[in-house]
């Protein structure tokens, strides 16, 4: 694990070295950075996040630093005394805040130059922009002076700049997060995101975060019967041709390319997106933006600091009528269900995150056209309650291309578990999720035949494990064959098995359908460890082979 005090000391030194103010409202003092690092190094927990900085979008409290808003600091310059629910979980495990980040005023666009600070630039390119919201956390950390930052979605911010800097964007089911000292931008649709250079590091941010907070009216806890894994064999929607008109010639090259990589990964079949994407007008061109006026509506008496593009959309706010709202609020649950009904069969859709990558020059000739395209891929996931994960994807061009794993809400671990195939990497190890671990040991392991019955509820394979040794293995004369695993007082063995995650409800499906003379209670694992396990029923014992001395059943297998 790296030291907290060298982990500083390379932020900031990386700070000095990329010469990019633009990326900061408010840094912390070296010599406090130093000083909790020193800290963190003595004590003697463990915590998962040691050695990791750690940059937070300044729409999210941070104690100790103003929460500008994107405002000018002598409009919203005083000290917050308190950290956001999400900061403080990543501070308690070993995390350390470096500074606060630049982003569109009020959270306002996907550009990443709506801001008295300056415009955020690529970290790749700086002649192009670096996508918003949250431009100066991702920026952070594509240029390697953070590890971890915390960024803020409500039409794509979360994912729009992740994809134009080639990191990892996690947009969390709404309420996943609590957001309890994150300042709205159009409740209910905000939620906290996570950046980080790669998968492991954004999941396991992502899982120090996830759970409820009592003083987040919002906050929800991941259901007992969630899906906790991508099958084996994932089927994948993609938009049609006429849903992919919007992408610039570049980005349709990357698409290309990138489609072809998911396709060694799911079954990829062809969906009409055009209800979601026709969803997602209702966020800016329907009643659903009251939610900014709301927000922001009472930092428009004075002009000064203003950014005047963010100013106009949050003033034509102001006029919506409670009835357009009430209305629009309808459609949205309408559209809703549909959604989730085109979803049927399928694991989750993959899309563009964004349709181009324009230059700083284009997006200040036009703000709002080019602003509202680069949403065409994102605004409608929060809208229709979705999960979403923004993976990187390098086609040797000379601009930001991703795509997106949509999922139906509370399904991150299937994101995560087709985001590490396409990625070619190991799937983030679970956390954060209402598992339950179940020990097999035979017939249910990996490659043999009922392990379907596993994969089909949702079970995520978690290690290979042992017994403690206080067990023999006997093969009992069934169909398909399986083994018997049975506590001894005395001259038992350690038994090789696998350790299988599943949520509470597909635990209770699965005991609902175990065939006799299996069972399920407590087995010791050889480290001490309690967890729900297979065995049998005594009877079933009669006449069975003891196979105890081959270690498990595939060395049984093995030797016939």
């Amino acid at each position: 694990m790296t030291s907290s005090l060298i982990a500083v000391r390379r932020a900031l030194e990386a700070i000095r070295e990329a010469d990019r103010p633009e990326i900061w409202i408010s840094l912390r003092d070296p010599a406090d950075l130093e000083a909790e690092a020193t800290h963190i190094d003595a004590d003697p927990a463990e915590l998962p996040l040691r050695g990791m900085t750690l940059a937070v979008k300044d729409n999210i409290d941070v104690a100790g630093l103003p929460t500008t808003l994107g405002l000018p600091l002598e409009r919203r310059g005083d000290l917050v005394t308190a950290d956001a629910t999400a900061v403080a979980r990543l501070r308690a495990a070993g995390a350390i805040v470096i500074g606060k980040t630049n982003l569109d005023q009020f959270a306002t666009g996907l550009v990443g130059t709506r801001s008295p600070y300056g415009a955020v630039r690529n970290a790749l390119w700086p002649e192009r922009i670096s996508g918003g919201s949250s431009s100066g956390s991702a920026v952070a950390v594509a240029l390697g002076i953070v590890d971890i930052a915390l960024g803020t979605d409500t039409a794509g911010s979360g994912r729009v700049p992740a994809a134009l800097n080639r990191i990892v964007g996690i947009k969390p089911t709404l309420g996943l997060v609590p957001t309890t000292g994150m300042r709205d931008a159009c409740r209910p649709f905000d939620t906290i995101t996570v950046f980080a250079r790669d998968l492991e590091t954004a999941a396991s941010a992502t899982a120090t975060i996830v759970g409820p907070d009592p003083a987040d009216g919002l906050s929800r806890s991941i259901p007992s019967d969630a899906v906790l894994a991508a099958p084996g064999h994932p089927v994948l929607a993609i938009p049609r041709e006429e849903d992919l008109a919007a992408l610039t010639p570049a980005a349709r090259s990357a698409w290309d390319a990138a489609i072809e990589r998911w396709s060694t990964v799911a079954e990829l079949r062809t969906l009409d997106i055009s209800p979601l994407l026709a969803t997602a007008k209702l966020l800016y061109d329907g009643a659903i933006v009251a939610g900014r006026y709301a927000a922001a509506g009472e930092f428009l008496s004075d002009e000064k600091g203003l950014d005047p593009t963010v100013a106009g959309i949050v003033r034509r706010a102001k006029s919506v009528a409670g009835w357009e709202y009430v209305r629009d609020r309808e459609a949205l649950d309408a559209a809703r269900v549909a959604a989730l009904a085109s979803l049927e069969g399928i694991d989750g859709i993959v899309i563009p995150t964004a349709p181009g990558h324009p230059t700083l020059e284009e997006v200040a000739a036009d703000p709002l056209a080019v602003n509202a395209w680069m949403g065409t891929y994102t605004n409608f996931v929060n809208l229709l309650d979705l999960s979403a994960i923004a993976v990187p994807f390098d086609d040797g061009a000379d601009s930001g291309f991703g795509t997106t794993i949509v999922t139906r809400a509370f399904q991150e671990r299937v994101a995560f578990d087709l985001a590490a195939r396409f990625l070619g990497v190991e799937a983030p190890a679970a956390s954060g999720d209402p598992g339950i671990d179940v020990a097999v040991f035979g017939a249910h392991l990996t490659g043999q035949p009922l392990n379907g019955q596993l994969t089909d509820l949702g079970a995520r394979f978690v290690t290979s494990i042992e017994t403690a040794a206080s067990y023999t293995l006997h093969a009992l004369d069934t169909t398909p064959p399986k083994p018997g695993l049975v506590f001894v007082d005395e001259g038992g063995s350690s038994i090789g098995g696998e350790l299988w995650r599943m949520s509470p409800a597909a635990l209770g499906t699965f005991l609902a359908d175990l065939p006799s003379p299996m069972t399920l209670g407590r087995v010791e694992l050889s480290d001490g460890r309690q967890v729900v396990g297979f065995g049998c029923t005594p009877a079933a014992l009669a006449g069975a082979l003891d196979i105890t001395a081959h270690g498990s059943w595939p060395a049984y297998l093995a030797s016939r």
